[in-house]
């Protein structure tokens, strides 16, 4: 009599993304807010900076912004190599050079090196972040991203909740060793990025099939779902790398992220010098005191409260993106965000109080960096392979030149009208801007599950 095999056990799906979800998040978040810490910790060294260095406000945002700029010219080739070399060893390269040129910004002696230190930050760091939205799409379906996408960019939120207190620390360390406080800041935040870029060579895996922690089951499961859901959204048929550029969807998407990305970086690299204002008595219009001469007390205080935004949009954010997730709905998630951040920088222009301005930024954060989970679940859901990799970095290419506008059109207004009020009603008019293009966005296809 014959053997029978027995049947293979049944695939809990919940269980398996659990188990995704534990492998992967808290690593890639630990990633992400080192990236993020590097790549926006110039708006808390600023609060030194500027007086040490001798700085203008126009200066001061145009090398804020440059950093944007190094980054989107890299952005595309970038993501198109990880599709080639894997995500782990393209990962761990950008990792490890930018960790380098993060600590070498303590030797920025004047314009010229903060220029050229903060363009090649970005050049390094170019494609780490539409790279780990790839990555995602090789682990989640359409149905599952939003959710992980948005536990993964709260990373974004979090760094701002962690570095502004330990930016408040580091500035302390004025004088120790003969450094300024802001010559710490960069050194002590670089350093682990180039060891988590190390790191990351012997932790992540390019897919579930090289993962040795899913079952063989669990693994085939996995790809049968993706498999699915790339045909429902139509990734199958958009997979070479010039539908990416054909595709309308992928430009709006682009315009919306060019809008979020100046909001976002606004409020990343200016508001501390926008608190600093508040406090000390001056209001935001034209004609207000600058607030520029400060001492280590006044740049400690200010961020630490500074990080008050930054976890409100944290769990805001997640709330979004389960929503969204539920829901099946994309479009008015995103246009209702961009409504609350406008809301929160047309305040931010008015109020004359600190603890107003805090509140004020609280919800101008908690719009842009909600959107993320909803907005970065619509171009992978339609696009596949190349034509994925492509899309996202185009997305995040455009999104740059907003990271370098929205610094550089503040920093500008600054100096023209030595007001901060004008450059903020100028964000809040991007944000209505972003909201109205989300009416612009295709609706899904019938036989795709989600909605747009």
């Amino acid at each position: 009599m014959a053997e029978q095999t027995a049947p293979a056990p049944a695939i809990n799906g919940e269980d398996v993304y659990r188990k995704i979800s534990l492998r992967l998040i808290p690593y890639i978040f630990v990633l992400y807010i080192l990236a993020y810490l590097d790549r926006v910790n110039v708006g808390f060294a600023a609060l030194e900076m500027k007086r040490d260095l001798h700085l203008t406000d126009t200066i001061y945002g145009t090398g804020a912004g440059i950093f944007f700029l190094g980054s989107a010219m890299f952005d595309l080739p970038s993501n198109l190599l990880l599709g080639r070399v894997g995500p782990r060893k393209w990962i761990a390269r950008i990792m490890i050079s930018w960790g380098i040129i993060a600590t070498c910004m303590m030797f920025v002696k004047g314009a010229h090196s903060f220029y050229f230190m903060r363009f090649f930050l970005g050049v390094s760091e170019a494609g780490f972040f539409p790279g780990m939205i790839l990555y995602l799409t090789y682990w989640y379906p359409t149905t599952k991203r939003a959710s992980a996408v948005a536990r993964f960019m709260t990373a974004t939120s979090i760094a701002g909740v962690v570095g502004a207190p330990l930016s408040a620390a580091l500035l302390k360390l004025e004088g120790v060793l003969n450094l300024h406080g802001w010559q710490w800041l960069f050194l002590v935040e670089g350093i682990p990025t180039f060891l988590m870029g190390i790191s990351v060579l012997f932790y992540l895996h390019d897919h579930p099939k090289d993962a040795p922690w899913l079952s063989d089951g669990e693994k085939q499961w996995l790809e049968d779902e993706l498999e699915r859901d790339r045909n429902a959204g139509g990734a199958q048929e958009h997979h070479n790398l010039k539908d990416a550029f054909k595709l309308p969807m992928v430009w709006v998407l682009a315009g919306v992220f060019f809008l979020n990305q100046i909001g976002i970086y606004t409020v990343n690299l200016w508001m501390p010098l926008i608190l600093n204002s508040l406090r000390h008595g001056a209001g935001l219009a034209a004609g207000a005191a600058s607030g520029a001469a400060m001492n280590p007390g006044d740049a400690s205080l200010v961020a630490k409260y500074a990080a008050l935004p930054y976890l409100a949009a944290a769990l805001f954010g997640v709330l979004i993106g389960f929503s969204s997730d539920r829901s099946g709905e994309r479009r008015w998630h995103i246009a209702g965000c961009f409504i609350l951040s406008a809301v929160g920088f047309v305040l931010a222009a008015q109020t004359h109080s600190f603890a107003f301005g805090v509140g004020a930024f609280t919800l101008a954060a908690m719009g842009l960096w909600s959107i993320m989970g909803p907005f970065w679940a619509l171009p992978t859901r339609v696009l596949g392979g190349q034509a994925a990799a492509g899309g996202v970095a185009i997305i995040t290419m455009v999104g740059g030149i907003g990271g370098f506008t929205g610094p550089y059109v503040t920093g500008r207004l600054r100096d023209a009208t030595n007001g901060f009020a004008g450059g903020l009603y100028a964000i809040a008019g991007a944000c209505v801007l972003a909201a109205l293009l989300c009416f612009f966005l295709q609706i899904a296809p019938a036989k795709a599950k989600d909605q747009v």
